[in-house]
């Protein structure tokens, strides 16, 4: 059984936080004498084999591939091994990637002694079990985005953090990019002056699934794939992220494209506000609760995306900024309309009107792009907080899980996001978490 509790203890000397202190104490004026094997010693720039951070990638698929491909490439890094519920894919990755060893539970990764981080993109429900339990075995963290499925479990994800010192990464990747970086600080710095209003892209809450069973393939472990949600019957699309329409479409396993794609844009708008340590406070409603639509049969994701995009949403802060879902902004940034002008924020672009200011921004400013895996790495051996750090990750998938509930009540709500509870509404508040199958339960923080 997956479930297990934690025991409170305090945080461990570990190999990594050894390589820390030590770190600290070289950079003073003098130094303690040891002797030293020649092959523990750096050469050049590449640091030693004692000092390499050992990386364990778990959920290695369409995402996890690339990030955990990223993290054993750097130098600093050394690969120790893979997990994946699907057992050939686990070995392709780590025959290519040099890794010797290869799970199904990854329960067993973090029993290990030489893995220091993790890296992990599994579907969204696993999120929260693997990332609080990689936290309290002090395990640094790299999670895909969105990082959660619900806010408790990522308020818990924060805690689990904070309390052994790890770094976590989320990978909001935008964060890294210069143009992204370059308007969201013109921004915050009032280059816009006071901000009237935002518009964001209208993103699609999920729907439901009753897909008919389809023989399991060999190698993959379907109740583990599962995991904390029900167990249901094995359907290729519900096994994809994206096909007819794959698990990112479908509730309880994903908040649709209102995290899948919501968690860059929010991300990016809450950043530009300098709002990153909190959250709105109205949820704002236009039109009749949603009623969720069911695939019985694969299809593509149209109709379901035509349904849940309704009622029209918005959300407004504390400050009186209001963000507005719509149909014309792009999905991965907002726009920004404010005293001097309007700002469009996106991947890797940012654009203006009048168009001479993004112009004359990009010019001048010498930042440039940033490696976001390289960034957890230099955190994870300084102890700094990483570009997307655990919280930020956290607050900006809080917005996307409260518009969904929003759209699912088909009404205004009042959000306290310092308690992180709906004001006066105990139907809201009870859609707030989720049912966890017996035997996955959220580890004790």
């Amino acid at each position: 059984m997956i479930n297990r509790s934690q025991e409170t203890k305090k945080p461990q000397i570990t190999r990594r936080g050894f390589l820390r202190k030590t770190a600290a104490v070289s950079a003073a004026s003098f130094a303690i004498p040891t002797i030293i094997p020649r092959s523990a010693l750096a050469q050049g720039d590449r640091p030693g084999a004692n000092d390499r951070i050992g990386v364990a990638g778990i959920g290695v698929g369409r995402q996890g591939s690339g990030i955990f491909r990223g993290a054993v490439k750097d130098p600093r890094t050394q690969v120790i091994c893979v997990c994946d519920v699907n057992q050939p894919r686990g070995e392709g990755i780590a025959k290519s990637t040099g890794a010797k060893d290869v799970y199904q539970d990854y329960r067993r990764v973090l029993d290990r002694k030489d893995v220091d981080a993790i890296t992990t993109a599994t579907p969204e429900h696993w999120r929260a079990n693997i990332c609080i339990s990689a936290a309290l075995a002090g395990k640094h963290v790299y999670a895909e985005k969105p990082m959660t499925l619900t806010i408790p479990e990522g308020r818990l994800m924060v805690k689990a953090a904070r309390r052994t010192g790890i770094t976590f990464q989320v990978g909001s990747q935008q964060r890294s990019q210069r143009e992204n970086f370059i308007g969201c600080e013109f921004i915050r710095n009032g280059g816009l002056g006071k901000i009237r209003e935002v518009f964001a892209a209208n993103y699609e809450s999920p729907w439901l699934c009753d897909l008919p069973e389809e023989k399991v393939p060999d190698g993959l472990d379907w109740e583990m794939w599962c995991g904390p949600t029900k167990l249901v019957p094995y359907n290729k699309e519900l096994y994809v992220p994206r096909g007819n329409p794959g698990w990112l479409s479908f509730r309880p396993y994903s908040g649709g494209e209102m995290t899948g794609w919501g968690t860059h844009g929010f991300d990016q708008i809450q950043w530009a506000l300098g709002l990153d340590s909190t959250g709105p406070t109205e949820i704002l409603v236009d039109g009749p609760a949603l009623e969720l639509p069911t695939y019985s049969k694969p299809e593509s994701m149209d109709r379901g995306k035509k349904a849940c995009r309704e009622p029209r949403l918005g959300y407004r802060y504390a400050n009186g900024i209001t963000v507005r879902l719509d149909d014309k902004a792009n999905r991965g940034g907002g726009i920004f309309v404010g005293e001097k002008g309007k700002m469009e924020i996106f991947r890797g672009a940012l654009g203006s009107n009048p168009k001479e200011m993004a112009e004359e921004l990009l010019k001048k400013h010498s930042r440039q792009n940033q490696n976001h895996v390289g960034n957890w790495i230099d955190c994870a051996i300084s102890g700094e907080r990483p570009i997307a750090d655990v919280e930020l990750g956290h607050r900006s998938a809080s917005v996307c899980h409260l518009l969904n509930i929003g759209r699912l009540l088909g009404r205004n709500l009042k959000w306290d996001p310092d308690a992180e509870q709906f004001i006066d509404d105990a139907e809201a508040n009870s859609m707030l978490t989720r049912e966890i199958r017996k035997g996955y339960e959220w580890p004790e923080v």
